[in-house]
């Protein structure tokens, strides 16, 4: 990104839920540690170019320490001999005051708590002067509205224009997935999704942006692939920010030359009274094992081991999830075999370890006809429980620490709204044409793009073309969805429509389970597949549109 053209700013994202955890770990065996160590390490190579070029550096990579990340960059400026080259100290700011664990709302036995904290403190560090700036828990997109807001001088009021730098930002926070990385319709990529480029926002001083990439990256920008990743882990079309509401359904994308897509329309509205607040806590421990079986009675055999383990370990904790991937009269093992994966969790280390595993491996040569495992169980690993909470504004202390060490506390925003999203709308009531059908993948007129928001899981499609959104609107209700998925059958489930995206929205409550991905035993833990297994569904679409 340095070297392949002119940029002003360069963002980069390392936190997710599961890292906060991470993170919290590290910081508890070395109170020196508990920030990205990949970020240190990949500016090891490109720190010098950046400051030779003036790119200013954002990044959340401070995790649950920005203060000894901001120390780390400085140590390794120096270590470079950076401040011979600028003629004076590498400059580094950081912002603060996310960490939250001594708010009431927050359990006592909370590992990390941290509230997703808005722009204008990276905005503040901009203004003074800052190379590199370094926060611990803000909004993904924070870390584009806060150079905006520094180079155009907006101010809370600018609602519109807060809310496009959002949409911008939640374009390109997660890199390639704006350029053809993990895009349903891959194959029509120049260079087959081989090696995308990362996108670029050129943001504008009303808010508008035109996303692109570096002349000769791979991968394209097209307003498909920006779409894909507006529908990424979004909830209502009231998109929630600290700083504003960005109307997901006022977004407009249009093609603005090679590679270039122009979004514009964005209305933004004030943002809530409160603060989300992630919230990791050591759920206790887990180890897992998988049975191959194969061949006949495959229920049997998963009955067998099942009635065995729970004599030998209990019940409590245990979980079984037979995977029917065996076919009738199969040409080899691998075609003949189901999975069984089980797993344990617990408070007590020694149950879910030496004791699970004990009794998993002495099923060897004492329970179903030809037993093989895809490998032993190990000992107990912890692992970690998600919860979302939420704090008043005014009670976190969001503050900009400048490169000379001045503290600028950053006040909440003097305005703000409970009024923010609709219930989802009623399903549109429409009557199918009579016209001829085929049975084919729904994936064949439709993309679609998933993902985990703490136990929620949202699945986004959109159609091709203006013909296919007529029908997918009215063909794929609520009660469609949950009759193509049968897991999401017993959850709630919302829709919310999405006509400028050409998209429907599905949000799936509950669908991961309590306690985040870091506690899911699921087998696609985040969510990310059932985008695709959505549309590997075979369905009646009118010849017309697919023919």
């Amino acid at each position: 990104m340095l070297e392949g053209g002119d940029l002003d700013v360069l963002t980069g994202d390392y936190l997710a839920e599961l890292t906060m955890l991470i993170l919290g770990r590290d910081l508890a065996k070395n109170p020196d540690l508990g920030y990205a160590k990949t970020f240190l390490r990949q500016l090891d190579g490109c720190l010098a170019t950046a400051v030779d070029r003036g790119v200013t550096l954002v990044t959340n990579a401070g995790g649950v320490n920005p203060t000894g990340l901001a120390s780390a960059v400085r140590a390794l400026a120096e270590k470079l001999g950076l401040a011979a080259r600028l003629g004076r100290d590498i400059r580094v700011a950081t912002v603060e005051g996310d960490d939250v664990r001594a708010h009431p709302a927050v359990p006592r036995h909370a590992l990390t708590a941290n509230a997703y904290l808005g722009a204008f403190g990276i905005a503040e560090c901009i203004r003074a002067g800052a190379d590199v700036v370094v926060t611990g828990r803000v909004t993904d997109a924070s870390l584009v509205i806060g150079p905006a807001i520094a180079h155009f001088g907006w101010t809370r009021d600018d609602l519109d224009a807060l809310a496009g730098a959002t949409v911008a930002g939640h374009v390109i926070e997660c890199g390639a997935q704006a350029t053809g990385g993990n895009y349903p319709f891959f194959t029509e990529l120049p260079d087959g999704g081989r090696r995308p480029g990362f996108p670029i926002a050129e943001v504008e001083a009303d808010g508008s942006s035109v996303i692109t990439k570096h002349p000769g990256t791979g991968g394209a920008v097209t307003v498909e692939t920006v779409t894909a990743q507006l529908l990424y882990e979004v909830d209502s079309p009231a998109y929630r920010g600290p700083d504003v509401v960005a109307h997901l359904d006022t977004v407009r994308l249009d093609a603005d030359g090679p590679d270039r897509v122009r979004i514009s329309g964005v209305r933004g509205s004030l943002p809530p009274p409160t603060l989300k607040v992630g919230v990791s806590t050591l759920g206790g421990f887990r180890n897992s094992v998988t049975f191959v079986l194969c061949g006949l009675s495959i229920e049997d055999k998963a009955q067998l081991v099942r009635d065995q383990l729970t004599s030998a370990v209990g019940k409590d904790g245990l979980e079984f999830r037979l995977a029917r991937t065996d076919h009738p009269d199969p040409a080899d093992t691998e075609s003949g075999s189901a999975l069984l994966h089980v797993h344990l969790k617990d408070t007590d280390a020694k149950r879910a370890g030496r004791a699970f595993s004990a009794a998993a491996v002495e099923l060897a040569l004492a329970s179903y006809p030809g037993l093989t495992m895809l490998g032993p169980p190990g000992d107990a690993a912890p692992y970690g429980v998600f919860e979302a909470y939420a704090v008043p504004q005014e009670d976190v202390t969001h503050t900009a620490v400048l490169p000379d060490g001045t503290r600028v506390p950053v006040p909440p925003p003097a305005e703000t709204t409970t009024d923010l999203a609709p219930e989802a709308p009623p399903q549109p009531q429409t009557t199918p044409r009579r016209e001829p059908t085929a049975r084919t993948p729904l994936g064949a007129v439709a993309g679609a793009r998933s993902g985990d928001k703490g136990a929620d899981a949202n699945l986004g499609v959109w159609a091709r073309d203006d013909a296919g959104y007529e029908w997918l609107q009215g063909f794929l209700t609520v009660g469609k969805l949950k009759a193509l998925l049968p897991e999401a059958a017993a959850v709630p489930v919302e829709r919310y429509d999405l006509p400028n995206l050409r998209a429907v929205n599905f949000v799936l409550r509950g669908l991961l389970g309590a306690g985040g991905v870091a506690a899911s035993t699921r087998f696609d833990p985040q969510a990310k597949a059932l985008g695709e297994l959505l549309r590997a569904k075979l369905v009646e679409i009118p010849v017309r549109l697919v023919s």
